[in-house]
This record gives C-alpha cells, sequence and structure tokens, in this order.
C-alpha cells in the first residue's frame, strides 16, 4: 500500500473513502467532524442517524468505524471512526490503531481503493501528535488491506511535520 502525505483540507480529496474522526453519537460534531458534516450534506447525517436507529442505538464504540454516503463530498463513502480522549494516566494505544485497522476493514468491505484519513484523536481528544503519528503510521502500514493508496491529510504545519518525521523513520 502506498502512503502519502497532503497538507490541506481533508475534504476536498478525490479518494473513494474520507475517514471521519467522529464522536460517538455519529451526529457531527466539531473539527475534522463537523467540516465533513457540512460539506457533505445532509444525506451522511441522514444515514448516520438510521445507524443510531439500528445498529448504534448506544452509540458507535471507540475503535470501530462504519460507512455512510459521502453526500456532497468528491469522495464515495465517509468512513466514521471514533478515536479515545488521551489520558496520560492510562495507555489507550490500542483504541487509536483500532480505529485505523478498522477503518481499512470497511474500506475493504466497500472496495474502496484509496482512503483519505485525518489525524485521529491528535486534535480535541489531546492525543500527542508525535505518538499519534507513530500509531497511525505504523498501524496503516502493518494491516493488510487491498487499498491501494492511504493518504494522510493533516491540516496543520505541525501535525503534517510530524507525519513527515514519522513517515520517513519507517521507509
Amino acid at each position: 500500500m502506498k502512503i502519502t502525505l497532503v497538507r490541506g483540507d481533508i475534504t476536498e480529496q478525490r479518494v473513494d473513502a474520507i475517514v471521519n474522526a467522529a464522536n460517538s453519537s455519529l451526529l457531527g460534531g466539531g473539527g475534522v467532524d463537523g467540516a465533513i458534516h457540512r460539506k457533505g450534506g445532509p444525506r451522511i447525517l441522514e444515514e448516520c442517524r438510521r445507524l443510531r436507529e439500528t445498529r448504534y442505538e448506544e452509540g458507535l464504540p471507540t475503535g470501530r468505524a462504519v460507512a455512510t454516503t459521502a453526500g456532497r463530498l468528491r469522495a464515495t463513502w465517509v468512513i466514521h471512526t471514533v478515536g479515545p480522549v488521551y489520558k496520560k494516566s492510562e495507555d489507550r494505544s490500542d483504541l487509536l490503531a483500532s480505529c485505523y485497522r478498522e477503518s481499512l476493514r470497511v474500506a475493504d468491505e466497500l472496495g474502496a481503493t484509496t482512503v483519505a484519513f485525518p489525524a485521529v484523536s491528535a486534535g480535541v481528544y489531546g492525543w500527542p501528535v508525535g505518538d499519534a503519528a507513530r500509531i497511525a503510521v505504523g498501524t496503516v502500514c502493518n494491516t493488510p488491506a487491498k487499498v491501494s493508496e492511504a493518504r494522510f491529510v493533516l491540516f496543520t504545519e505541525d501535525v503534517y511535520a510530524a507525519f513527515a518525521d514519522t513517515l520517513s523513520a519507517n521507509s
């Protein structure tokens, strides 16, 4: 699988699937989640509401992933995953890694060959950026998938730099 880095807006990517750093409610929020819902339009929210009424009445569990339409986005699907909130006193890195593994599993089920990822949990959920990059890149590199390109789309220069350093160290 080819791994690429882009500094920019994940909602502008022309890929098969965009991964959304969602909250467990699946009903939109801030950051990446809010941007995807705003730009993608009401169809995404409609499908998320249906998922809440049927499969995830208590919300999508942390580390899991589920797909919806991408609405008006340039992608075909949005893969929603719930990252863990960082806690210094508790190692939750397995849950963060699960977000990437589960998103790749869902992408394979959909037949998606290009997937754009944000830096899950590295924003308001407080995960230290260097560690988030290490977990994200390491997990994607080591997860067997039919996806041909995993693209990390990183909004700020510091997050991009952390992912670039991690990727070069893994090459």
